[in-house]
């Protein structure tokens, strides 16, 4: 069957939203439904989708955008930071990786090119999946979370030689390769040295002067002309797009607009990226591969179980515990996103076999589909082959949280030793009240200890280890950190031991507030809100309110649990989708005609609290009646302030106008 270009653009979305949100429902990550859905829907499965050059030409600039987002995260202070782990541990883990990989596959019968590609696609992993289900765990500010975010900082940058490379080794002959990699070396260097140093002197004006226009649109159109004119110079040079795109992220990485850039360029990549990924599952033959099955799960099997325990060799010859290196092996034993770039460009220089291409592309989308259960029980596995060893370290940790707690009573315990768990440290402080904080960065940890504050490294949300820290004799439990998944598994936790211990818990907004107070939290702070309670007391008392006045109306918008603040009329502008999300439930006003069916009838017998809509207020004439009573009568001309969620607040609208 074949469809016009409109139809396959149909076909394409429609699966993809459908396939995206399954896989979300499971919490699998978006990029194997986008693989699944080439794999299945191409040209090798049920050929709706057409293998087109120009999808395959528009899903280049996925990769391109991908790479200008890790250029932007690709901090040098925190290279610097982390140089142990990304430069030692990363370093070596990509170079014998490669080198293993390389040689196996030259043994078999590949040229050297072949094996050199291969063993760049095989040492590398999948930061999109790592990082996504680490943080899922909590377990991304752990140790072994630690060494695997700075082994795939490496490997991110370990793609870029890679980029310059590939497309030279394409025309390379025995005879004459070495040369023209110097070449292409030597030329790599010097446009990756120009852009540096033209992108530094005059990138941040230029953002500067942008910015300073306050035009969004114009700030969006300025990154993506930016990042698509350095792909480009690259490009032109003889190297590929994504280099120039890295290049541009990590000059725009040092200024002050890379949040921002990061916001803004998010859209195209995700949309593009997802694309790509579709064009690569498009590759995979399904019917081809119970011809070479065998060699496929040869292969994954190879590359989970060698890579894990390369890994874990690594890292224990660095004087990490068995129990952290096994569980960073395990973390990072999949192949990657930028594995399939790789393949991408080597199967449009030729370098590789289409068989072998096959076989590799099917290993690679097998370890990723597995990473996800692999990183969810790291743990247990660990614990299972490693048990009495692994719960020795864990005691340790319980050990000296219990050793800094041992002489403290009535004491307040801060999960979490970030900026507003320091800050509340240091009120404690000077008050001369003694607390615990606790936390899972080893570097602040120790810079804190070494200044003589009261911290100490452990996972709050273990409650062994609360209770090493007295939670039974502490007056007080403060969770610092917005994690609104750690905080919902540290309460229960600590509630079924300490039914009386208050429980402060900071948040952004108010999306989850109603959540953690079921949970048990005693009261729990929104930033957002609190910004608004300090604003409106500085306002009242400069417009000569008396302070026990304004003492009174803070007390009751903290009784109320910032009912009157959730309160407010949305415009058209619009908001980014966590904020509509947080919220949901707004004012609107209603004014009612004579004929309306709610007129003349009270708000009671109106029954709109069954639809979750409260009556906030009524305006009659020039008088504004305050959360009225039920058994006001309605009339003609009333302007009602009504309360809820949209949909219910339609809902309600149709009730008072059509009975």
């Amino acid at each position: 069957m074949t469809f016009s270009n409109l139809d396959e653009i149909l076909i394409l979305l429609g699966i993809t939203v459908v396939a995206v949100s399954a896989f979300r429902r499971f919490h699998l990550p978006p990029i194997l439904a986008y693989l699944f859905i080439g794999i299945l829907f191409g040209p090798y499965g049920l050929g709706l989708i057409a293998d087109s050059g120009d999808a395959r030409y528009l899903a280049e600039y996925g990769v391109v955008f991908l790479l200008f987002t890790v250029g932007l995260e690709f901090s040098l202070s925190q290279l610097i930071d982390m140089k142990r782990e990304v430069l030692g541990l990363g370093g070596l883990q990509v170079v014998l990786t490669i080198c293993l990989a390389g040689m196996v596959a030259w043994l078999l019968g590949m040229s050297v090119e072949g094996a050199f590609v291969i063993g760049g696609v095989i040492a590398l992993s999948s930061t999109a999946i790592v990082t996504k289900q680490l943080a899922m765990n909590l377990e991304l500010g752990s140790r072994h979370g630690r060494l695997s975010v700075g082994i795939l900082l490496f490997q991110d940058a370990a793609v870029i030689p890679f980029l310059i490379l590939i497309p030279a080794l394409a025309d390379g002959t025995n005879a004459s390769i070495t040369p023209d990699l110097i070449w292409v070396l030597c030329k790599g260097v010097f446009v990756v040295a120009s852009m540096l140093v033209i992108g530094r002197w005059l990138l941040r004006p230029l953002f500067h002067e942008i910015a300073s226009f306050r035009s969004a649109e114009l700030f969006t159109m300025t990154a993506l002309f930016l990042t698509l004119a350095a792909a480009w110079i690259t490009h032109y040079a003889g190297l590929s797009l994504a280099l120039g795109a890295f290049m541009a992220g990590m000059m725009l990485g040092e200024t002050e607009f890379r949040h921002q850039l990061e916001t803004d360029i998010r859209p195209f990549r995700d949309v593009l990226l997802g694309l790509f990924f579709i064009t690569i599952g498009m590759l995979l033959n399904v019917k081809a591969l119970p011809v070479v099955l065998p060699w496929v799960l040869l292969l994954v099997a190879a590359l989970v179980v060698i890579k894990a325990l390369l890994i874990m060799g690594l890292s224990i010859l660095m004087g990490e515990r068995k129990g952290v290196a096994m569980r960073t092996g395990i973390v990072l034993a999949q192949g990657g996103e930028f594995g399939f770039a790789l393949l991408s460009l080597a199967l449009t220089a030729k370098i590789l076999d289409p068989l072998v291409m096959q076989i590799i592309l099917a290993a690679l989308i097998i370890s990723m589909a597995l990473t996800p259960m692999l990183i969810h029980y790291n743990g247990r596995i660990v614990k299972r082959i490693y048990g009495e060893n692994y719960m020795r370290q864990h005691e340790q940790y319980i050990s000296e949280v219990e050793t800094k707690a041992k002489n403290l009573s009535d004491h307040t315990i801060i999960c979490g030793y970030g900026r507003v768990g320091q800050n509340i440290a240091r009120f404690l402080d000077k008050e001369h009240l003694e607390y615990l904080a606790l936390d899972l960065d080893p570097v602040r940890v120790r810079n804190a200890r070494a200044a003589g504050e009261h911290v100490t490294y452990g996972d709050s949300t273990h409650f062994e280890i609360l209770q090493a820290a007295g939670v039974e004799r502490a007056k007080s439990l403060v969770i610092s950190f917005n994690d609104i998944y750690a905080a919902l598994k540290i309460i229960p936790q600590v509630r079924i031991k300490r039914a009386d211990i208050p429980i402060l818990v900071r948040v952004r907004n108010d999306a989850h507030l109603e959540q953690l107070l079921k949970a048990g939290a005693t009261e729990v702070i929104p930033e957002t809100l609190e910004a608004s309670v300090m604003l409106a007391t500085h306002v009242l008392f400069l417009m000569g309110v008396p302070v026990s006045h304004i003492v009174k109306q803070i007390q009751d918008v903290h009784d109320d649990r910032f009912q009157m603040l959730r309160e407010v009329f949305h415009g058209q502008d619009v908001k980014p989708l966590e904020e509509l999300m947080s919220f949901n439930k707004r004012l609107h006003t209603v004014t009612l005609d004579a004929a309306f069916a709610a007129v003349e009838h009270t708000i009671r017998e109106l029954k709109l609290d069954a639809m979750e809509v409260t009556v906030n207020a009524v305006r009659r004439g020039s008088f504004r009646v305050q959360t009225p009573d039920p058994n006001m009568r309605l009339q003609a001309g009333d302007t009602l302030v009504l309360y809820g969620a949209p949909e219910n607040i339609n809902s309600a609208i149709r009730l008072l106008t059509t009975g």
